[in-house]
């Protein structure tokens, strides 16, 4: 199974770039992994909120394979503890998914098309977080989930 950041913005900024790079090293240990920063459409200020998401959901829905697991980050979604998120993962793993995408969105959330194509929608938290820090948190989070896939020492109660 491959493992898929997905995340509309900009590069990574530096304050988060060492450490979203670093677990995503150690994610590599387990499944394949990869980023992919889906640009902000170039007219992004002249738009509304709705056409905003539309065009971005627009470009996502171009992306995704038919045969994509996608996991929406979203504040509505179902939260989940480290040990939930390690058997969600192991679960979709059991299930031969190839792909398992999860998808932050853009600064005002996912268009509805986007969400109705997700799989599964994931909240990480009550709290707001920056979009660059959500990359961080998710980063780590899966590599934790990995760790306790194995039965390692990098989660502990």
């Amino acid at each position: 199974m491959k493992i898929s950041f997905w995340s509309v913005g900009r590069a990574h900024e530096t304050y988060v770039k060492e450490g979203v790079e670093e677990f995503t090293k150690r994610i590599s240990r387990y499944y394949k992994v990869e980023w992919s920063i889906i640009p902000v459409p170039k007219n992004a200020g002249m738009l509304s909120e709705m056409d905003l998401k539309k065009k971005e959901g627009g470009i996502i829905l171009e992306w995704l394979g038919k045969d994509d697991y996608l996991v929406a980050l979203e504040e509505r979604g179902k939260q989940l503890s480290s040990e939930g998120l390690a058997h969600f993962i192991q679960a979709r793993a059991n299930e031969s998914v190839k792909n398992l995408v999860f998808l932050i969105g853009g600064a005002y959330g996912l268009d509805e098309a986007v969400l109705k194509m997700a799989r599964y929608k994931w909240s990480l938290s009550e709290l707001v977080f920056p979009h660059q820090l959500v990359r961080l948190i998710l980063a780590e989070q899966v590599y934790r989930a990995c760790t306790i896939l194995k039965n390692e020492k990098y989660h502990h109660k």
